[in-house]
């Protein structure tokens, strides 16, 4: 494959995610109107500048292991091909360690970088080619799906390959999320987790991930039921026990509330007028940031570098 390079700078924005939404644990995800802003232009110089402003300034790297950076080499190592050099510019809103997608977004964001850049690369490489490529640097396509595609997501793993569908969801539903000023990494989550599961709840999550679809599309109504589940959070209620106290004062009034991801950030999935930002803030801890929060409908885009 003969690859060439653009040499026009091109801009992606890409959403923030909320993954699991309850019961469907590594499989379901929805885009959050939280954006992460990425140029990257082909540069003559050899080696990689990185700038950064925004979420993360003062803690992320500025070399080949920035995580948009080491998502980009994955698709110049696929063709082959890799530009002389270039420059990566990040302006971040997504707030990192939240349970938020911060790293899915750069993950998705640079895979779209270098789609972008190489010419031709929009037609060569579908999303689906995309979604696998970002496997080895994080497993799971929750929040992948929903950055890359925006909305409310399915993901799933077939024979080695990521694939994803885009769902309609009810116009009357606007996320509620309370993020916590304390982070946590993705990977101490996930160890919390054990071994092994009760059948009765994989068969409790089956039912309320099904029905998930359902109510984000028609029936809003049973996004409390919907939102239910037996295998994830409560299992990982001693690494976030301020969350998970939250989750089950807003539920036992009424609210569809969950643990965002692998948290700590929790997320009202709010339908009704009593689910405001004023009622969740009422029951957050003190130092809590309380949000309303629109779902993005597109995710990982090319945008004109001036508008």
């Amino acid at each position: 494959m003969t690859v060439t390079f653009t040499r026009e700078p091109v801009r992606i924005v890409v959403p923030a995610s909320s993954a699991n939404l309850g019961p469907g644990f590594d499989c379901l995800g929805m885009a959050l109107a939280f954006f992460d802003e990425l140029v990257a232009m082909v540069s003559e110089d050899d080696g990689v500048l990185v700038e950064v402003a925004g979420e993360g300034a003062d803690d992320v790297p500025r070399d080949e292991s920035h995580l948009v950076v080491r998502a980009m080499r994955l698709l110049f190592d696929h063709v082959g091909a890799h530009p002389s050099g270039f420059v990566l510019r990040c302006r971040n809103s997504i707030p990192h360690r939240r349970g938020l997608g911060s790293s899915a977004a750069a993950i998705m964001g640079g895979l779209a970088l270098a789609r972008a850049l190489i010419d031709g690369g929009v037609e060569r490489f579908s999303d689906e080619d995309l979604l696998t490529l970002a496997l080895p640097l994080e497993s799971h396509p929750d929040n992948l799906s929903a950055a890359l595609l925006g909305g409310f997501t399915v993901g799933w793993i077939r024979d080695g390959g990521a694939h994803a569908v885009q769902m309609p969801v009810h116009p009357g539903i606007r996320p509620i999320v309370a993020i916590p000023p304390h982070r946590m990494a993705t990977t101490t989550a996930r160890k919390a987790l054990p071994a092994q599961v009760a059948l009765d709840d994989v068969i409790f999550n089956l039912s309320r991930a099904g029905l998930m679809a359902h109510a984000l599309r028609e029936r809003p109504d049973l996004l409390l039921d919907a939102t239910e589940d037996a295998l994830h959070q409560r299992a990982r209620s001693g690494i976030y026990p301020e969350s998970m106290d939250l989750v089950d004062a807003l539920r036992g009034r009424g609210f569809p509330a969950l643990v965002s991801g692998a948290g700590p950030s929790v997320m009202v999935l709010g339908h009704e007028a009593a689910h405001s930002v004023d009622a969740v803030s009422a029951l957050a801890p003190a130092g809590w940031e309380v949000v309303s929060v629109p779902i993005s409908p597109r995710g990982a885009t090319i945008v004109p570098l001036h508008p």
